[in-house]
């Protein structure tokens, strides 16, 4: 089973919580099901998230593509660390 795993610094956990659960429907469209959100226990405004996935290469794509929009519309957009995870 795949999943992907993401770290953002400089986040509120409140606000990321709230994001993630805005995108859900998004998510599950693309075969991506949030299992956990965690706040850094030493870091504050560092939260980590992980993700099953149904298809990682589809996964990958649409990662991709989600953060180029992102970086075009805003090029200094704080955007997740991902790692791929099988």
């Amino acid at each position: 089973m795949a999943h992907l795993l993401a770290k953002l610094r400089g986040a509120k956990f409140s606000e990321i919580r709230k994001a993630l659960k805005a995108d859900a429907a998004k998510h599950d469209e693309q075969g991506l099901h949030l299992e956990y959100v965690w706040r850094n226990a030493d870091s504050q405004e560092e939260v980590y998230f992980i993700f099953r996935s149904d298809n990682l290469s589809r996964a990958r794509q649409f990662i991709r593509d989600t953060h180029n929009a992102a970086r075009k519309a805003d090029p200094s957009v704080n955007l997740p660390e991902i790692i791929f995870l099988e």
